[in-house]
């Protein structure tokens, strides 16, 4: 069975950090690219971080950049999100998403990123 799995969310307060992880069970997950989606309450996905196959190189969206790192452990396959300085307004669920379509990522569109984990919590509070 193909799966994405996502953990390390949780409750922090302003100005803390968090990181995220991705794997996958049934494939390896260098191979694809993979990219960070998160969705606020009532707000579509905006893509914030991605990494290509192999040595692909990261991508962080404006809004993010200079708090959100990612990096890939090849040898465990894995994708981490590291969020630094959260804002209430980094609070929403954070998705890993893999694309068996492209080896280099995109952040723009969640098209053409075929494979979902079920989402991780990240709630940013006072």
């Amino acid at each position: 069975q193909l799966q994405v799995v996502e953990s390390g969310g949780g409750l922090v307060q302003p100005g803390g950090s968090l990181k995220l992880s991705c794997a996958a069970s049934g494939f390896t997950l260098d191979l694809y690219a993979v990219a960070w989606f998160r969705q606020a309450p009532g707000k579509g996905r905006e893509g914030v971080s991605c990494i290509g196959a192999g040595r692909g190189s990261p991508k962080t969206a404006d809004s993010v950049k200079g708090r959100f790192i990612i990096s890939k452990d090849r040898a465990a396959d894995t994708v981490s999100l590291q969020i630094n300085s959260l804002k209430p307004e980094d609070t929403g669920v954070y998705y890993c998403a893999v694309s068996t379509n492209f080896r280099q990522c995109v952040l723009d569109s969640t098209r053409g990123y075929d494979r979902w984990g079920q989402g991780t919590q990240v709630t940013v509070v006072t």
